[in-house]
């Protein structure tokens, strides 16, 4: 329920039934020429009616009836080919904003944009039609494929991130966004890795290559920087993402960062590494490392070995208040690797900011030690190692300098407006998703037995399933409705529909994890990619293809397996480069496109050593499909079914549930909510309280006849005023709880048949009708009538 003001809180008390609103349209007030307005939202749900359990979206509606003002008719000012100046605060898209209340005081109602306008020629009426936050979501539904989670057969997101995914797409943000997610042509800043860590490893940006095992992590709300974090259950759980484009050491300048809980987590330390793909196969780090225990701040530079000799550190011992503040830290480095040679040693600029606002500015300080030079290579790996709650982690390239603490805070960049559950179901594949965004977040609700909407603030929730485990056992805070004063009316109904103590649910489960090669595409022609140029090439690739990273660069020395490409001074492909190219892959309209981008003054070629072409992309496969399995929950001999008999419910199949445990729990909370009938209670008429909402948990008590008093989940709300400033407030409920275990007391129920009594012939009643073989046979009668004859 909304909280609300003192004075709201006194005159619903009171039963106030004064009412008021204010209506906004294109951030104008325009309360004063409201005639009526209807607010309606419910949860579309598809399980039985009578069954204690709701799934599904809501897309709130706000109608108006507007009139016009100053003298001029309301369709003179809004109607459609009204003069923009007047016309636009109605037209399709604009903003709307409403609240209501009661005794003066008004709670947000709803918030959204226009829908539609209709306008009554001679009348004084326009009518809008506006809907929330859902109408946000009609772009297309777009979610990363990738491998990493079959072939490791390690989850690699969960239902909740793809929900998340969905809402970051349409500008609906649970924490901050990538900073420069679109590509644009030309030298530009671009996101190369963003993993926000809200209950999965999958990216949109990058594509995650390693994976901890289930047992080393969980997910966590309690204590996220934001909304979500990864937390490890041991310290040192490492995972890594391949960027989306290859760029190139020396030559690009680079922002890696990460939103960190110092409070909560199995250590003390986090270490983000971007791996460098030298020549022969050797690997340089460039490192930050952070120790809240000791208050010590590292970064260093060097090649990826285990002696300290082989790496250079740069320290930063000096800040006490790493070590001091406990709670969330947003740390980064930006590290500059532009230089007019074939090799660099790195220039750095630390920055963290504290929980408390503390904001931390290293010394921009260069490397000079003779094994902090780093040679020509391409990142080839952004890599994760937490002991501590970690959310939003990020490499950006292209930016010229450390952002100043309020931009690299993003703050005023982003406005928080979702709120997610725990993270449930848990993928080794992200499914295949079709329709709009608001469709796909739709569909998942239903599999996952969750509830998405957009609240009277605009605010999205995402709500779990794990709700009807257990029944609630009190109303939100005072939220009670009784016939003595809010219900004007109530009708209870008991189906035995209501009843479900059978329970199915089926699972898409990989039983064989590992992959294979897919579909490969060898180019056709050696390609130029001119000198301090790019060359971009589109190859067709099918949606249901995963997804494939930049190509690797490989020598002479070293020639890596799957996706690579070689690129060599002459189109002969007489010498090999390194270092010298950014491959960047991006999915587009049915195709793979690959941008290369030559970070050097000659021209280069795309050829092997023998001088064909180099470009070789493979997509791969699961090695086996999954295979349908159900997890089945029912318990013999129950009173449930004594007295109702069995009762069947199988869910349907869905590839969004990957795994017979998360079957097994939603099976589980099916059963709870279904072993007994609960009354269906139809549509309650009550006093107008604006504080209800979707999924609130109110007292019904009805002493006038049902003899009711029982707690429901609010399912639907339907409020209007009209033109006389009448309010009708109409709630839909679900009910928590049945009446108890029947227990027909003094009862004998009749059995379900009752055949007709038949009185049989027995053998010496036949033996003196018929005293020989011959009369027998010659009665003609058959061995029923014999057995049942009236003759015998």
């Amino acid at each position: 329920m909304q909280q609300a003001d003192d004075a709201t809180a006194t005159a619903l008390a009171a039963g106030e039934r004064t009412t008021a609103h204010t209506t906004r349209l294109g951030g104008r007030d325009v309360s004063a020429q409201v005639q009526s307005w209807q607010v309606e939202r419910s949860y579309a749900t598809d399980l039985p009616a009578a069954m204690r359990a709701f799934s599904g979206s809501s897309a709130a509606q706000l109608q108006l009836q507007l009139s016009g003002a100053d003298g001029v008719w309301a369709p003179t000012m809004y109607a459609p080919w009204a003069d923009r100046v007047t016309g636009d605060i109605a037209r399709p898209g604009q903003s709307v904003a409403h609240r209501g209340g009661v005794g003066g005081a008004t709670l947000p109602a709803f918030r959204g944009t226009v829908r539609s306008r209709a306008a009554q020629a001679g009348s004084d009426s326009v009518q809008v039609i506006a809907l929330d936050g859902a109408e946000r979501l009609r772009g297309p539904a777009l979610l990363p494929k990738p491998y990493a989670g079959f072939r490791l057969g390690r989850p690699v997101a969960t239902a909740t991130w793809c929900v998340d995914e969905l809402l970051r797409q349409a500008g609906v943000h649970s924490a901050p966004p990538p900073r420069y997610p679109e590509f644009v042509e030309g030298v530009q800043p671009l996101t190369l890795v963003h993993a926000s860590l809200h209950g999965g490893f999958a990216a949109p940006y990058g594509q995650p290559e390693k994976l901890p095992a289930a047992g080393e992590y969980t997910w966590t709300r309690e204590g996220a920087p934001h909304e979500m974090a990864l937390l490890p259950a041991t310290t040192g759980v490492t995972a890594s993402w391949f960027p989306r484009s290859r760029v190139t050491v020396p030559g690009s300048r680079l922002l890696l960062e990460a939103w960190v809980n110092s409070a909560v987590g199995a250590g003390d330390t986090v270490r983000m590494d971007l791996v460098l793909d030298r020549t022969g196969g050797t690997s340089g780090t460039l490192r930050l490392y952070v120790n809240f225990a000791t208050g010590r701040v590292q970064i260093g530079s060097g090649t990826t070995a285990t002696t300290d000799e082989a790496f250079l550190n740069l320290n930063w011992d000096s800040w006490g208040a790493v070590r001091a503040l406990k709670g969330v830290w947003h740390i980064g480095v930006f590290i500059d690797t532009v230089s007019a040679g074939t090799t660099v040693y790195p220039t750095v600029t630390p920055r963290l900011t504290g929980p408390d606002g503390t904001v931390l500015l290293g010394t921009t300080t260069t490397i000079t030690h003779e094994y902090g030079i780093q040679p020509a290579a391409e990142l080839s790996e952004l890599k994760l190692v937490t002991d501590l709650a970690v959310e939003g982690v990020q490499l950006t390239g292209g930016l010229t300098a450390m952002p100043s603490a309020p931009v690299f805070d993003r703050t005023g960049a982003w406005t928080k407006a979702a709120r997610l559950d725990d993270a449930i179901l848990p993928l080794y594949s992200v499914p295949r998703v079709s329709g709009s965004q608001w469709e796909v977040i739709g569909q998942i609700a239903k599999a996952a037995m969750s509830t998405a909407e957009f609240d009277e603030r605009g605010i999205f929730r995402w709500r779990n399933y794990t709700r009807f485990r257990g029944t609630p056992t009190s109303a939100d805070v005072d939220l009670s409705l009784t016939s003595v004063r809010d219900i004007a009316s109530l009708t209870l109904t008991e189906e035995i529909d209501a009843c479900r103590n059978y329970v199915v649910q089926p699972a898409k489960v990989f039983e064989d994890f590992g992959v294979d090669a897919g579909t490969t595409y060898t180019d056709t022609v050696v390609r130029t990619v001119p000198a301090n140029g790019t060359l971009t090439v589109s190859y067709v690739m099918a949606d249901e293809e995963f997804d494939i990273g930049p190509p690797g660069t490989d020598d002479d020395s070293v020639v890596t397996a799957g996706t690579q490409v070689r690129f060599a001074t002459t189109r002969a492909g007489t010498t090999a480069v390194k270092g010298a190219v950014d491959v960047l892959t991006r999915r587009e309209d049915g195709y793979l496109v690959v941008r290369f981008t030559n970070r050097t003054p000659q021209a280069l070629y795309t050829a092997k050593k023998d001088g064909t072409p180099s470009v070789y992309l493979m997509t791969l496969k699961p090695k086996a499909d999954p295979v349908e399995r159900s997890a089945t929950v029912y318990v013999p001999g129950t009173a449930s079914e004594r007295y109702y008999g069995r009762q069947e419910h199988t869910c349907e199949t869905t590839d969004w549930i990957q795994d017979l445990a998360s079957a097994r729990s939603i099976a589980d909370a099916l059963y709870n909510a279904g072993l007994y009938p609960v009354p269906v209670i139809g549509d309650v008429e009550v006093l107008y309280d604006p504080r209800i909402q979707l999924g609130d948990v109110v007292r019904l008590t009805d002493t006038s006849g049902t003899r009711l008093d029982t707690l429901a989940w609010v399912v639907g709300i339907s409020t209007a005023s009209n033109a006389e400033g009448g309010m009708r407030q109409t709630l839909a409920l679900r009910g928590t709880r049945p009446n108890s275990t029947p227990a027909d007391s003094g009862l004998s129920p009749d059995p379900a048949a009752d055949p007709a009594t038949v009185a049989l012939s027995s053998y010496a009643s036949v033996a003196t009708a018929f005293p020989t073989l011959s009369a027998l046979t010659a009665s003609g009668f058959t061995w029923g009538e014999i057995k049942e004859s009236a003759y015998v």
